[in-house]
């Protein structure tokens, strides 16, 4: 008997969900931590730089990490300009030094001013909201809120030019979801796991068009939102956790 959509991504799960997941992931940079701040800084700026080979997001990661003395939240808060600079040579794919230094000077401002980064994806989000696509527009306007280059705006995923916003999901995904195994942190309470958008890229795309859970074509927003409604009605409570399932099929068929 053929098995249904559901139990193989149940299947999936089970054999992707598991806390060896952590080691090869880029979700190793923030469990690092223990300070809520600094799990989250720790995991957007990773989140950030997650796309190309795993190894090397791990270690431009771990570099950024470095050279903020391993305590990201009071780097971001106290960072003078000069050891700001420390951040001129950083590069990771097209994101480079000039985007290094914004995304700090943006991340005080938003820890400052705007009350973190939870309350930017979630202070303009209503409990009703299906999915949490207000708080990734308010999110994406409060970033470059303050005087930024023109480049970086490539590097924060923007759904209302239908982006996926891939890396910006699945940081949410680690924020939000109320993980069985300590995966996920479960950090952010005011948004809810059912309203989080599956993080889309080419390996979880693929295995989404194999089992009818997405059509469209492009990995852009609206394939996003397909495949999100689609794996709610399999999991209306907690459909993102197929995440581990869709992507992990995927990359293993290409690695």
């Amino acid at each position: 008997m053929d098995m249904s959509i559901s139990e193989i991504l149940e299947n999936l799960y089970q054999q992707y969900h598991t806390l060896e997941f952590i080691e090869d992931d880029p979700i190793s940079i923030p469990h690092q931590f223990m300070g809520k701040e600094d799990i989250e800084i720790s995991g957007f700026w990773t989140a950030t730089l997650a796309w190309g080979v795993r190894k090397s997001i791990l270690k431009s990661a771990n570099e950024a990490m470095k050279r903020m003395d391993f305590a990201p939240y009071q780097f971001i808060l106290n960072a003078s300009e000069i050891e700001i600079r420390n951040f001129d040579n950083y590069v990771h794919r097209t994101f480079n030094g000039e985007d290094a230094k914004f995304y700090i000077k943006s991340l005080r401002n938003i820890y400052i001013n705007e009350g973190g980064l939870e309350s930017i994806f979630s202070s303009t989000l209503n409990s009703s909201d299906l999915n949490i696509a207000n708080g990734l527009s308010n999110a994406y306007q409060v970033f470059f809120s303050i005087q930024h280059p023109a480049r970086t705006l490539k590097h924060f995923g923007n759904i209302q030019k239908n982006s996926a916003a891939k890396r910006i999901n699945m940081f949410l995904r680690w924020m939000v979801r109320k993980d069985d195994l300590g995966i996920d942190f479960g950090l952010w309470n005011k948004i809810k796991p059912c309203q989080l958008l599956c993080p889309l890229d080419l390996h979880s795309g693929n295995i989404a068009r194999q089992l009818g859970l997405l059509t469209r074509n492009m990995n852009d927003y609206k394939a996003t939102l397909e495949l999100s409604q689609n794996l709610s009605t399999i999991d209306p409570i907690d459909p993102i956790r197929f995440d581990f399932a869709l992507f992990g099929a995927g990359v293993n068929k290409h690695e």
